[in-house]
């Protein structure tokens, strides 16, 4: 197998605005930075000289430009347009060396480049731009280079571990190895379906994922780098890199090989995107139950894969006779928020996830009645635990569950065991709840309301929901929010505009029905 040496590091950062200035050559011209000092962060992707005033026109962005400003003395309009061109241009910087033409920083190019946020760096000594260029290219160079060949070790790691059979888990340990920073992968729903890295960092990562997530598949900032995962025109689940330290060119390299990975991983299985989700759910009922951990330790991961953990009443099952993949079938048939997962010792686990109104018991009854009407080799045994309202009681009732299970295996018959759930609203609501995990209900959920959840108004989303909810009836709608019957207006207004759709028109208001339920059956 192709390996990446343990002492390997992620080549450093693209070298930003601050790290040329402390160059030792540059040192040696004595830099002042007199206008736009809060950005020199920016990364400087190459070194030009350039006196023209026009200079923008000949630019791409992100380069450092260097001039003696021969071409500028005397006119301050064209000293102000010179910055003005390279702020239009995006440029990292500019370098004016004092001496030739201007004895000391011009006040009409730092006017402008303070205002336009662009650093102006001036050096006192002469110096040879020629140096300076070398130094910097030499160095942009080696780093490109050290980012593809990254690449290519990580495609070629991976490549073998997938070959050799390796689990997912394994493919996602060594994509935080390289990148040094947690990694997760979800669904298009934000569904976490696998998490690799030092774990309290991803503890962390995990503890406000909604949030977070959505952000994160936005827009890409402090580390946070994304690529999408699927095929054949169809995304069915991102990867993210969480606070990547590196450059952003050479994390997106990373983040493109591990995805490629990833895609020709489920290729090769011959699995689906929600067998990830199995996998994620096992992993965690079983650490619960083992206790290897405690479960406010836990608790991240359960809120980042799906499980509803804010008030809610906790019923912990553990059933003989059923896999677990039934059992998950079961639920989505009946629109429970749980997970689900294999045990070692043959059982299944169940969490279930209720409101606090719901009544614990006779959903878990009917359940169990939908348990033993689905055929099978063997009866069905159904074991549950007193339900739980606080999440640390949970790997309790677990174990108290698997221990009830155990005995009622061998004694009692599987048709005396009680009834469990009932069923849930088998129309729109029901179907809905149905495909809810379904790509293509994701993404069709996010486009409808991408107005809405990009910026997200809770007291937008609820007058929406109510509105159609009520079969868009404005006053039953004004009455429910207590509002009047203006500001309802003025809310609709802003809904739709924010959605691009007309409520009014019945086909575009079903559409945005069918999507919000879709959204708000992933996130119960």
């Amino acid at each position: 197998m192709v390996s990446v040496s343990d002492s390997w590091e992620a080549p450093a950062p693209a070298l930003s605005v601050r790290q040329v200035l402390a160059l030792e050559r540059v040192l040696a011209g004595e830099p002042e930075v007199v206008a736009g000092e809060h950005r020199l962060d920016r990364p400087v992707r190459w070194v030009h000289v350039a006196e023209a005033a026009d200079v923008g026109v000949m630019l791409s962005g992100g380069e450092m430009v260097l001039t003696t400003g021969v071409l500028l003395a005397g006119d301050e309009e064209k000293q102000a347009e010179y910055v003005r061109s390279l702020h239009r241009a995006d440029a990292a910087a500019v370098v004016l060396g004092l001496g030739r033409a201007f004895p000391s920083p011009p006040d009409a190019m730092r006017r402008v480049a303070e205002r336009c946020g662009l650093p102006l760096v001036v050096l006192h000594r002469p110096f040879p731009f020629a140096q300076l260029t070398e130094e910097v290219q030499s160095r942009l160079v080696r780093r490109k280079f050290a980012a593809v060949s990254l690449s290519e070790s990580v495609r070629t790691e991976l490549t073998a571990l997938i070959t050799a059979g390796a689990p997912l888990q394994r493919l996602l340990d060594e994509i935080a190895r390289h990148s040094g920073c947690p990694v997760v992968v979800t669904n298009l729903a934000h569904r976490v379906l696998g998490t690799a890295g030092e774990r309290p960092a991803v503890d962390d990562v995990l503890r406000d994922w909604d949030r977070i997530a959505r952000q994160a598949g936005r827009t890409e900032g402090d580390g946070w780098i994304r690529a999408e995962l699927g095929g054949r025109g169809e995304r069915w689940g991102r990867l993210v890199l969480c606070g990547y330290r590196g450059d952003t060119a050479t994390g997106r390299l990373l983040a493109d090989r591990a995805a490629e990975a990833l895609v020709l991983h489920r290729m090769l299985v011959g699995g689906a995107a929600c067998s990830w989700e199995e996998q994620s759910a096992q992993s965690l009922l079983t650490d619960l139950i083992s206790g290897v951990l405690p479960a406010r330790q836990l608790l991240p991961r359960a809120r980042a894969a799906g499980l509803p953990v804010n008030r809610r009443t906790f019923v912990p099952l553990v059933v003989r006779g059923r896999s677990a993949a039934r059992l998950d079938r079961v639920l989505r048939l009946l629109g429970l928020p749980g997970l689900t997962g294999e045990l070692a010792d043959g059982a299944s686990a169940v969490l279930l996830s209720l409101a606090r109104d719901q009544d614990p018991q006779a959903l878990t009854a009917h359940f169990a009645a939908r348990l033993r009407a689905e055929p099978g080799p063997e009866p069905v045994v159904v074991a549950a635990a007193d339900a739980r309202t606080v999440f640390d009681d949970v790997p309790a009732g677990l174990r108290e569950a698997r221990h009830v299970a155990d005995a009622a295996a061998g004694s009692a018959p599987a048709l005396d065991l009680p009834p469990v759930v009932r069923l849930r609203d088998v129309h729109l609501r029901g179907l809905i709840r149905l495909l809810r995990d379904d790509p293509q209900v994701q993404s069709f959920a996010e486009r409808e309301l991408d107005g809405l959840l990009s910026e997200p108004d809770e007291d937008l989303l609820s007058v929406l929901r109510t509105y159609l909810a009520t079969g868009r009836n404005k006053s039953r709608t004004a009455q429910l929010h207590h509002v009047s019957r203006p500001a309802l207006y003025r809310r609709l207004e802003a809904i739709q505009a924010r959605l691009g759709v007309d409520l009014d028109d019945f086909e575009q208001a079903a559409s945005v029905h069918i999507a919000l339920l879709a959204h708000d059956a992933q996130h119960q």
